[in-house]
């Protein structure tokens, strides 16, 4: 991720009050970029959004993306250059309590989104946000690469395929590549694997369910703590799309389509080990219990394949999960022993922020 290229740049994210949405406003701010935001209120009380400020700043519009006229009049009067699609119903116990909803927001605001944008008439560069849970899961035991099968099993899985199929409609069917000349918008698709980071309060997701135990001194219930998951810091996450983005408005052809950001193969860890870790920074004995009763079905293992992202975006996770914990841990504990939210996000954003540079001067 180059920092100049977003001095000044117009960018539009959806969903900008959530977790994720909350740390890039706070990123793209130290960036110097101009931020227009559209997305329901804080999902979460607390909420980053709210502690870090995260809004100061920012071009804020209330809205939900199943409203096609409030969506397009938003990002139309904002005229973004770069749209980060963020906005979405992103827990899979959720979408097993309110599927309708969770395909209205995940397929439909997908949908709204691009026909938004080619409303508009105007160059962008888009990058719809979906997750490493678009792939078929075939239950084998290497990673998925781009070039497999789509599909999903549970509703949050299968209606994030099904925003992936959307954008590929619209690129197919309005955005052509051959013919950008004329339209100016690429379209690509990011998708990561399970993201932590300080100040997650969303219900039902490991991390802060962890955080929230072990500051009581209690040990988590864990419905499956042999599940293998793709973990990585928000950061790195984040790093992700805008490094993508970067290069699908500089090199639309090389750049467009679906790319995974994950961390290595090797990193990949059980839901128990990544309880034991994240809590090992905390006094607590016992990390973890086994969750009583029946649980609803949720994939055992899910590996992603980010080789193509190494390759063509030079992007790999800057943080091994051991340290990703780490940083998790010291911001819960760096507001507990009395520093503002706002204050322990931008110092990481800082601190990773060198890590690149130094990285890249290696």
């Amino acid at each position: 991720m180059k920092p100049s290229f977003w001095r000044g740049r117009r960018v539009f994210v959806t969903g900008h009050t959530g977790f994720k949405g909350a740390w890039l406003c706070l990123w793209l701010r130290e960036l110097g970029a101009q931020v227009g935001g559209y997305a329901l209120r804080p999902p979460t009380q607390p909420s980053l959004f709210e502690l870090a400020k995260a809004g100061a700043g920012i071009t804020g519009v209330t809205g939900d993306v199943r409203d096609l006229p409030a969506l397009s009049a938003a990002l139309s009067a904002f005229k973004p250059e770069v749209v980060l699609h963020m906005a979405a119903q992103s827990v899979v116990l959720d979408a097993y309590e309110t599927p309708a909803d969770t395909f209205a927001t995940n397929v439909m605001g997908t949908v709204n989104l691009l026909e938004a944008v080619r409303r508009q008439g105007q160059r962008a560069t888009v990058v719809n946000v979906t997750t490493d849970k678009v792939y078929l899961n075939q239950r084998w035991p290497w990673a998925y690469r781009e070039t497999d099968t789509l599909g999903g099993r549970d509703p949050y899985s299968n209606s994030k395929a099904c925003s992936e199929f959307v954008t590929a409609s619209y690129a197919a069917s309005f955005f052509p590549m051959a013919d950008l000349a004329r339209h100016g918008v690429a379209l690509a698709t990011a998708r990561a694997g399970n993201v932590v980071g300080g100040g997650d309060w969303t219900p039902h997701q490991l991390v802060p369910a962890v955080v929230a135990a072990a500051s009581a001194g209690l040990p988590v219930e864990l419905r499956n703590p042999q599940a293998v998951r793709p973990w990585q810091h928000v950061l790195d996450c984040l790093n992700g799309y805008l490094t993508l983005a970067e290069q699908l408005h500089d090199d639309p052809l090389k750049a467009s389509g679906g790319w995974n950001f994950g961390p290595a193969v090797d990193e990949t860890v059980t839901v128990a080990q990544l309880t034991e870790l994240l809590a090992s920074h905390w006094p607590v004995s016992k990390p973890w219990v086994q969750a009583p009763g029946a649980q609803p079905h949720e994939e055992h293992e899910l590996r992603l394949d980010s080789t193509q992202a190494a390759r063509v975006l030079d992007w790999r996770c800057a943080l091994p999960t051991e340290q990703a914990l780490a940083w998790v841990a010291q911001w819960h504990l760096g507001v507990q022993q009395g520093k503002t939210a706002l204050q322990v996000s931008l110092e990481q954003i800082g601190a990773y922020t060198d890590l690149l540079a130094r990285r890249a001067a290696a």
